[in-house]
């Protein structure tokens, strides 16, 4: 295999935007901001990473986004050329904004009244199967357009809304002709690695913003204190800890969540950290030893995932897998797949979920997911509700 190419850093995040194309990758983060070009290779594992970035030379780097489904193939590219960027954070007030033009058909799958009889119907497995801990359900929006869907406008417009999140539009298996993309604004970071140091930030429970700042102040105040999304955090924060346990001499689990924001939702936050035990373990095998964690499936894993199956109406594909990035000495991040859309052509599926509970209430589950799916219709430039 040829070596791959680290070009000069850019200037800014700007003029990498400005470079993308549907077909390159692209993920920035308030670490930094990474644009691949071209194709060295590609693989449907994880696990074959760490071979393919010694073929490709020191400080290789491999970009790509694993399913939710894991008996299924990832799709992860070891570009021909990288280039940087220093993190967006204040340059992202200089983006422009453009709503994409033209009407659209909006179709949801299932339908709202058929996601509260869903989410219902999770209620009582639950209450029947006590072991049953937690399920997350989604809901999937297909919006399609009179014409091929500007994908670079749309990422420049999530970075615009979203500068602090995880925001990345990488290329996915062509489904018939033209490119497929795989683009989002995710909050949630599954692991990232630098050196010794292991980082989770896992996110659940949740509530929308409002544009009203007393209200707005209330919902966080709501979430915080609520005894509901604190069960739902804990078991999320609970199940990545075990995940991470093995591979850590030490692993520090804040007792209590914080409070995070995006434009849209507020979340619970923890931020677990910890100390490699082997320096060989790379960010791509924990990334792997996590996915998926309760906070997209539910808990215990396999059981969730067998309910999902059997309630869920549509196939996941890559949403609720991980998306993100290991380099050739095995640091990287990789972060939930959320916020997210899959476009193809003229037509994009929008996703969005919440974690069931014993104690959910249906309406407020569905009211949750219409609040996510915000994130992408903004950034599309359509302000309705879901």
């Amino acid at each position: 295999m040829p070596e791959q190419r680290a070009e000069t850093p850019a200037a800014n995040a700007g003029d990498l935007l400005a470079a993308y194309r549907p077909g390159d990758s692209f993920l920035a983060s308030p670490a930094g901001v990474l644009h691949g070009t071209g194709t060295l290779a590609v693989l449907d594992r994880l696990d074959a990473l760490s071979d393919a970035l010694a073929d490709a030379g020191p400080g290789a780097v491999a970009l790509g986004a694993v399913p939710f489904d894991t008996s299924r193939p990832a799709h992860l590219v070891v570009p021909e050329t990288v280039r940087t960027a220093p993190p967006l954070r204040e340059g992202a007030a200089a983006l422009s904004w453009r709503a994409l033009r033209g009407e659209w058909t909006l179709t949801p799958d299932p339908a709202p009244a058929e996601h509260t009889a869903a989410v219902e119907r999770a209620v009582k497995l639950m209450a029947e199967h006590p072991e049953l801990r937690k399920v997350v359900l989604a809901r999937r929006l297909r919006l399609e357009g009179g014409q091929d869907i500007d994908v670079p406008t749309v990422l420049g417009n999530l970075l615009r809304r979203d500068p602090d999140a995880h925001v990345f539009a990488v290329n996915l298996p062509e489904r018939g002709a033209g490119t497929r993309t795989l683009i989002g604004a995710s909050p949630e970071l599954l692991v990232s690695r630098k050196g010794r140091d292991v980082l989770s930030n896992p996110l659940a429970g949740s509530a929308p913003r409002s544009a009203d700042p007393t209200k707005d102040q209330v919902n966080a105040v709501e979430l915080l204190t609520s005894a509901k999304d604190r069960h739902e955090h804990a078991v999320v924060v609970e199940g990545v800890a075990d995940a991470l346990a093995p591979y850590c001499e030490r692993l520090t689990v804040p007792a209590e969540p914080e409070l995070v924001k995006t434009a849209t939702m507020w979340h619970l936050s923890t931020r677990v950290t910890g100390r490699l035990r082997d320096t060989d373990t790379p960010a791509h095998a924990l990334a792997a030893a996590l996915h998926p964690t309760p906070a997209v499936c539910g808990t215990p894993t396999t059981a969730a995932f067998d309910t999902i199956g059997a309630i869920e109406s549509f196939d996941r594909g890559f949403y609720t897998g991980a998306v993100g990035h290991s380099d050739a000495d095995g640091d990287g991040a990789w972060v939930v797949t959320i916020r997210c859309a899959d476009v193809a052509g003229p037509a994009l599926d929008l996703f969005a979920g919440g974690g069931i509970m014993p104690e959910s209430d249906p309406e407020a589950e569905l009211a949750e997911t219409s609040a996510k799916l915000r994130t992408l219709l903004l950034a599309l430039g359509v302000d309705r509700t879901a």
